[in-house]
């Protein structure tokens, strides 16, 4: 009998406030990640690892308390890395201690789980950084017998929204030039476009994840907010290195 997968569930875009009751364009997004953690745990558990990729926070390093109050028991590892809306320095003294991870890298079974960093200051877009891709690289390279998940807040592939295409990650060519040396990348997953995605390149799967917070209607040239309601993508990686992945959904939106 084959062994039997590793689940991952990530919940991206929180955009949570200090405040338990502000709302971000008529969102409670505190009530809406409360809910989808529900869901989650409803239709996904148990599962190996929790992926945060990013935009934890809406500006407001208060926001990673309730990280830590929902999150801070859990008995898996929980991977987080930062978003253009985050705090990258607060976010790694809030989530900074076990089962709390921000950025590296992490090891399941035969899986290796890499985080990686495209905040830059200023600016909604994304950029990995020499380093970052230096350390991407060193890191594949030293796990070449293991299954590599690669996640990242930026998306680095056009989704076919025009305006949060123009926000995506601006040197996602360097990104792929490390990723083509290294066979055993299996995916990549991503935040940041509040919407499911799931494409491929070159045998690599290209995965995008609902919001836990508001949700972008896709394939538009300018920004509006889908009446879908917000969800997390979970995933079951196998020994062998085949990826299953869906998404799952909270029933009824909370809002102000």
């Amino acid at each position: 009998m084959s062994p039997a997968p590793l689940r991952l569930v990530q919940f991206t875009d929180s955009h949570l406030f200090g405040s338990p009751d502000r709302l971000l364009r008529g969102v409670a997004t505190l009530a809406n990640f409360e809910a989808v953690l529900a869901a989650a745990h409803a239709s996904a558990a148990p599962w190996s690892a929790v992926l945060l990729t990013g935009d934890i926070v809406h500006d407001d390093p208060g926001g990673y308390a309730h990280v830590r109050r929902l999150l801070g028991a859990s008995p898996v590892p929980v991977l987080c890395l930062p978003g253009n809306h985050d705090i990258p320095a607060a976010m790694r003294e809030a989530l900074g201690t076990a089962p709390f991870q921000t950025g590296g890298h992490a090891t399941l079974g035969p899986w290796l789980l890499v985080m990686l960093d495209s905040y830059v200051p200023g600016t909604d877009a994304g950029q990995l950084a020499p380093a970052e891709l230096a350390r991407l690289d060193a890191t594949l390279a030293a796990h070449p017998d293991r299954h590599a998940l690669v996640c990242v807040h930026h998306h680095p592939v056009d989704v076919g929204s025009r305006w949060i295409d123009a926000l995506a990650l601006e040197n996602a060519a360097a990104l792929f030039a490390v990723l083509d040396r290294h066979p055993q990348v299996r995916a990549i997953a991503w935040g940041h476009v509040h919407q499911a995605y799931d494409g491929e390149r070159r045998g690599v799967r290209l995965l995008g994840s609902p919001a836990t917070s508001a949700q972008f209607k896709p394939r538009l040239d300018t920004f509006a907010i889908d009446d879908l309601p917000p969800g997390f993508r979970w995933l079951d990686l196998y020994a062998d290195g085949r990826i299953a992945t869906g998404t799952g959904r909270v029933a009824d939106a909370t809002r102000g």
